[in-house]
C-alpha cells in the first residue's frame, strides 16, 4: 500500500509518499481502506518535533495522521463480523498511521457513518465536530448573545458560526482575506470582518450599534484575540481552546484575569463526563452533522500531496478542515 512517511522530524518536505506494507489488524482492531484522513495543526506541530500535548513524540520512521473514514475491510481475532464492509469513521488517539490507504484500529474507536455524510465530512466531525461540541458545553447562547468568532473561515471556526447562529445568537465572524470573508458571510454569519485590516474592531463596533460582545471563542490568540477581547462588555466572557497565532511551540494563550476561560482537552472532558467522554463528543459532533445542524466545511488534497496539505495548512491558506483523499 501507499503512505506518507516521516523519517526524520523536521519541514513539511519531509512527508514522503512511499510504498510500504500493509498492517495487520490485532485481535479487537479492523482494518479499514482509508477514503479520508484528516490533517490537523497537532500534525504540523509534531512533524516538527514538538511534543505538544502528546505523551511522547512518535517513534521514526512514522506515518501521520489520526483521524481516519473508509470501509472496514479485515478483521482482527475476536472482532464481530458484523463490522465488515461498514462505513465507518474513527479518532485513532495518539496512535498514529492516518495518512495511508489502510489504517488499522480498535473498534472501541470506530463509529458508524450516517448516510447523509461523505467521508471527508465524517473525519471533520470525529476530530473538529469532536472539539466544537466540547467548546460549546460552556456557552449558554441565545437570542441576546454576541459572539466573536476568530478563525471563523477555518474548520473549527466553520462549526462554531454555524452553532452560534443556530441558537439565535448574533455572530461575527473574523477571517483574513476577502475570500475568507465571503465564505464566513455565507456560512450565516452576521457580519464577516477581515481581522488584517487595521479598522476592523471599528467596523465591529459600528455593526453592533451600542452593544458589546458576550463571548470570544478563541482558538487563535495574539493581538487578534487581544483586540477582540477588548470588544466584549461586562460580564463577557473569552474562552480559550487553543492559541493558533503563536504556534503549538511556543508560550501561552492571551489571558485576561477574571475574563479567561481555558477550555482545553482535560477540561473539555472533564465537563463531558461519562465512562467516556472523548465518545461522547464524538456521537454528539456526528448527531449535529446527521440532522443537518452542523455542516463541515472541507478542503480537499491528494494523500501524495501531504505536504503541500502542511504547507497551506501552516500558513493559512486553507478554508475548513484539511483531508487526504488516497
Amino acid at each position: 500500500m501507499h503512505a506518507i512517511r516521516l523519517h526524520a522530524f523536521g519541514p513539511a518536505e519531509n512527508l514522503l509518499h512511499e510504498r510500504i506494507d500493509a498492517p495487520v489488524p490485532a485481535p479487537g482492531q479492523v482494518r479499514v481502506a482509508v477514503a479520508a484522513a484528516g490533517v490537523h495543526l497537532l500534525d504540523t506541530a509534531i512533524r516538527q518535533g514538538v511534543q505538544g500535548p502528546l505523551p511522547r513524540l512518535p517513534d521514526l520512521p512514522t506515518v501521520p495522521g489520526r483521524e481516519i473514514a473508509g470501509v472496514v475491510e479485515s478483521l482482527g481475532e475476536g472482532v464481530d463480523g458484523h463490522w465488515l464492509g461498514k462505513r465507518v469513521v474513527a479518532h485513532l488517539g495518539f496512535a498514529p498511521g492516518g495518512y495511508a490507504e489502510l489504517a488499522v484500529t480498535d473498534t472501541g474507536r470506530l463509529h458508524e457513518i450516517p448516510g447523509n455524510l461523505d467521508f471527508a465530512e465524517a473525519v471533520a466531525m470525529i476530530g473538529t465536530g469532536r472539539t466544537a461540541m466540547g467548546i460549546v458545553q460552556f456557552t449558554d447562547l441565545g437570542p441576546d448573545s454576541v459572539v466573536v468568532v476568530p478563525a471563523a473561515a477555518g474548520g473549527l471556526g466553520t462549526l462554531l458560526v454555524q452553532y452560534a447562529r443556530n441558537a439565535g445568537a448574533t455572530v461575527v465572524g473574523l477571517a483574513g482575506g476577502p475570500d475568507k470573508t465571503a465564505r464566513v458571510r455565507a456560512n450565516g454569519a452576521d457580519l464577516a470582518v477581515d481581522y488584517t485590516a487595521p479598522s476592523w474592531p471599528a467596523e465591529v463596533r459600528t455593526h453592533l450599534g451600542g452593544r458589546t460582545a458576550t463571548v470570544v471563542l478563541d482558538g487563535v490568540g495574539g493581538e487578534v484575540a487581544r483586540e477582540a477581547v477588548a470588544l466584549l462588555g461586562p460580564g463577557g466572557r473569552h474562552l480559550v481552546f487553543g492559541w493558533s497565532a503563536d504556534g503549538i511551540r511556543d508560550g501561552g494563550p492571551y489571558v485576561v484575569e477574571g475574563v479567561t476561560e481555558q477550555v482545553l482537552g482535560p477540561v473539555m472532558m472533564r465537563k463531558a463526563g461519562g465512562p467516556d467522554p472523548v465518545r461522547t463528543l464524538e456521537l454528539r459532533a456526528l448527531a449535529e452533522a446527521a440532522a443537518g445542524r452542523l455542516t463541515p466545511a472541507v478542503q480537499r488534497f491528494p494523500l501524495s500531496e501531504a505536504a503541500a496539505a502542511h504547507h497551506a495548512l501552516e500558513t493559512r491558506r486553507t478554508t475548513g478542515k484539511v483531508v487526504l483523499e488516497p
